[in-house]
């Protein structure tokens, strides 16, 4: 048995050498594996007598025995030292400062939305919701925008494929199809606002072919042109904080209002800048109206006994007024700077809005 003493002080010295647990898994296969050299010995038993087995039979699983020991023993010490040189290569230094804590921050448009919301909650309104994808019939015919109107050609709206009925769906130029279908699933007394995303054709400094509005509706008995002044002095006075703030009314011309103004309020603009107050200019902001007959008829109501006002305004531009932001086209740029600079925190934003209809 001198090859197997040989084999034994070979392989022990070979796992005594092994640098690494990767070495030293060599060395166990070509010992102990499948085709390693004691394996082979093991195999020779089969062409050996009885006695002679039993005796070469002792000496190999001893030897095997032995190695197995060996290879148990170097395997716990290499695996101790990786360990330790992995800790002395990976660990982290917790003396060194933490990375510094960035608060979320409200966008201004949500904040502007809430304001808006907050004021008109306290007035009696609820808001309305409707879908962005709308008809041709309810984004401008039920609303009494003739066919040859600007905004129903290709350069100003977003059209979508033909439907099944060979109809094309819009996306919603304006937030006034959510009054269409409220008057037509409600009967009057009506108070609603419809907060919301618009869409036009239309990209610059001061436009964007997404954007919001918010919009309002009275509809009931008795109501007139007083009513939506006052409505609207409130608002605006109460949204710039200014008690005292002028606020003018201007004959204008929307189809789905008659008569129709536009609401300024004063300002002054000294150094190039703009101070929403008192002043000697005039700075329009949104769009108002008594509600069109042709409307009313529309959505099945009798105008000789049933009467209402309607108004709209940009929420970007309002927040843009408010805030001093002066170009729109930052509003979606996904700048963090930006939205840190004139965000807000989540304590400034208070849902006082009584729910949604």
């Amino acid at each position: 048995m001198a090859d197997i003493d040989y084999l034994k002080e070979k392989f022990l010295s070979d796992i005594s050498q092994a640098s690494d647990l990767e070495q030293l898994n060599e060395v166990k296969i070509a010992a102990l594996g499948k085709k390693g050299a004691i394996s082979e010995e093991l195999s020779k038993l089969g062409k050996m007598d009885a006695d002679e087995r039993r005796e070469a039979g002792q000496i190999i699983n001893s030897v095997k025995q032995d190695l197995n020991f060996a290879l148990t023993e170097r395997h716990a010490t290499l695996a101790k030292q990786a360990l330790e040189k992995k800790l002395e290569t990976e660990k982290i230094d917790v003396s060194l400062p933490s990375r510094p804590s960035v608060h979320a921050k409200i966008h201004p448009l949500s904040r502007t939305m809430e304001e808006i919301s907050a004021i008109f909650s306290d007035m009696g309104f609820v808001i309305a919701e409707g879908p962005e994808i709308e008809t041709d019939e309810h984004n401008f015919t039920a609303l009494n925008i003739p066919p040859e109107h600007p905004a129903r050609q290709e350069h100003d709206t977003f059209y979508l494929k033909p439907d099944d009925s060979g109809e094309r769906p819009v996306l919603r130029t304006h937030t006034s199809p959510v009054q269409i279908r409220t008057m037509r699933s409600k009967e009057p007394p009506i108070r609603i606002i419809v907060p919301g995303r618009t869409y036009r054709s239309d990209h610059d400094a001061t436009h964007s072919p997404m954007f919001h509005q918010c919009e309002g509706l009275v509809i009931g008995p008795n109501i007139h042109m007083g009513h939506l002044k006052a409505t609207l002095i409130d608002f605006c006075r109460s949204f710039f904080g200014v008690v005292e703030l002028p606020v003018r009314f201007r004959p204008s011309y929307f189809p789905f209002t008659e008569p129709s103004a536009e609401v300024d309020i004063g300002c002054s603009r000294e150094d190039g800048g703009l101070k929403i107050g008192a002043g000697n200019n005039w700075l329009e902001i949104l769009g108002s109206g008594m509600v069109n007959p042709r409307v009313l008829e529309n959505c099945g109501y009798d105008p000789s006994t049933t009467q209402g006002f309607a108004f709209g305004m940009g929420i970007e531009r309002l927040a843009m007024l408010k805030y001093g932001i002066p170009d729109l086209r930052t509003f979606y740029d996904s700048d963090l700077r930006w939205l840190h600079h004139y965000g807000f925190m989540p304590h400034d934003v208070a849902g006082l809005h009584t729910g949604i209809v």
